[in-house]
Formats: structure tokens, sequence, C-alpha cells
């Protein structure tokens, strides 16, 4: 998303708990950046005080995976998820109010996952998380409508650090790939592309909805 963005020209400051990683994305796009951890309330007002006065555009991509049993789904897993996913993501907003409030339009987007609108085994903590985002983000639509729009984006697997351990092996991933409509799991960019439109003036007539990018996943069954 980062790098759709900057192709652009666009102005961008970019926070991550890696520091590593984050500077070093940050000199090759030629932008700021802030190591935070959203879970510090005091880091993520830091942050929004780094990123300028106006802001044009927020995105907030944190998440977690926790696939467990409920019965072995603690109290402290799903305050987590919970904390990491929803809270989280209304600490941001709240943070950066004023900022986004001077600019003359906003877009914020923020992620949910298939696992809300389709019930899967061993999602409860995260299925449960992420539907409060749904909800924060149909509510902050309403609440900050006209001058900002809020969408979000429910993906379903998706290639990345975090997922990489439910695709470890090639049986894996094709057994994955088959239960989408088609026949692959997501890449990054297909959420990117989506992100940078949410973004764009583009969808300037669109706000509190939740779009699916799953491969069909959510509505569709996989191929025979």
């Amino acid at each position: 998303m980062a790098k759709r963005l900057a192709s652009q020209g666009l102005r961008l400051h970019l926070s991550g708990r890696n520091g590593d990683k984050l500077r070093l994305l940050g000199e090759a796009l030629s932008c700021p950046t802030s190591q935070a951890d959203v879970l510090d309330s005091a880091a993520i007002e830091r942050v929004v005080a780094e990123a300028g006065e106006s802001i044009n555009g927020l995105v907030y991509a944190a998440g977690s995976v926790t696939l467990k049993p409920l019965g072995r789904t603690t109290d402290a897993d799903m305050m987590r998820d919970f904390e990491l996913n929803a809270l989280g993501a209304a600490r941001v907003v709240r943070s950066a109010l004023p900022a986004l409030k001077r600019a003359p339009s906003t877009s914020i987007v923020l992620f949910s996952t298939v696992a809300v609108g389709r019930g899967f085994a061993f999602h409860t903590s995260i299925g449960m998380a992420k539907g409060a985002v749904e909800a924060l983000a149909r509510s902050l639509a309403a609440e900050l409508a006209p001058r900002i729009r809020v969408n979000c984006i429910a993906p379903s697997l998706t290639r990345t650090p975090l997922t990489m351990g439910l695709v470890a092996t090639e049986q894996a991933e094709a057994a994955m790939a088959r239960s989408h409509a088609l026949h692959r799991i997501g890449e990054p960019d297909d959420i990117a592309s989506m992100t940078e439109f949410l973004l764009s003036d583009r969808a300037s007539w669109i706000t509190g909805q939740v779009f699916a990018v799953d491969g069909g996943r959510s509505t569709l069954a996989g191929p025979s």
C-alpha cells in the first residue's frame, strides 16, 4: 500500500513496531517514519503529532491471528485481540481527529476479516475482535460524515508474514487455495489496491461499507 501511494507522489508517514523494517521502507520511499506499538496509548499520541497538523488519509492495518478452540482461548487472548484490533483503531482515530478534521476531505480505512461474515472454527477471539472493527467503521462513518469517510476491508487468507504458518507447505497452500472460488490465496497487492482506491477521490461517494476482498470465499463455494 505504501509503495502504491508513494508512486503517486503522496506524502506518507509510516508507523510500525519493527524499527529495522520500518526504517528500510522509509528510506526506500523517502518518507518519515515513527516506530511505535499501538498498545501504547502514549506512543499513538506521539505518532499523530509527528505525522503533521493535517492528515488526508489514515489506514489502521494492525492485526492478529489467534486460532484456538474456545476451551483453550483465555480471557487474556480475547482482551489482547480486542485491544489490538478494535480498541487500537478507535484510539488512533480519536487521537488523529483534530488533524483529520483540518483536511478538506479525509478517508479512513480499517481492516476486518472474512471470518466475521462467515463462521470458521477456532476463530472465536479474532472473529469477535474484527466484528467490533466493522461496527466501529460504520459508527464512525455516521459520526464523522460528511467530511470524513470510513470504510473497512475484510480479506480472506493473504500471503503475509503473519499468516505464513497456515500455508507452510505446498500441500497446505493448495488446500487453502481450493477453498476459494478463484483458486488461490490473496496477495498483499490485492488488498493494497482496494485500500488505494478507498483512500482516493474515486471513492468519494463511498462510506460506511465493508468490502470483501477474499477470492469469493465469503459468498461462493470453491471449485469442486
